[in-house]
C-alpha cells in the first residue's frame, strides 16, 4: 500500500470576496492586459448542415 501526502503546498487558497482584487473575470482580465470582446451574435435561424439524408429502409414495418 502507497500512501502519499502532497503537503500544504498543493492545497488551493481560497479567499473570501471581500479580498478579491477584482469583481468579475472581465475586470481580472483587462487588469492582466487582455482585450474583452463580445462574441459574435448567432443568426435566429441557423441553416441545417449540409449531411446526407436518411436512407428509408428497404422494408417497411409492418402496420
Amino acid at each position: 500500500m502507497l500512501i502519499v501526502d502532497h503537503g500544504p503546498w498543493n492545497k488551493p487558497k481560497m479567499q473570501p470576496a471581500s479580498m478579491a482584487s477584482y469583481g468579475s473575470t472581465g475586470e481580472a482580465a483587462r487588469a492582466a492586459g487582455a482585450k474583452v470582446l463580445p462574441t459574435e451574435p448567432k443568426l435566429q435561424v441557423e441553416p441545417e448542415p449540409p449531411m446526407p439524408k436518411p436512407v428509408h429502409s428497404v422494408n417497411p414495418a409492418p402496420q
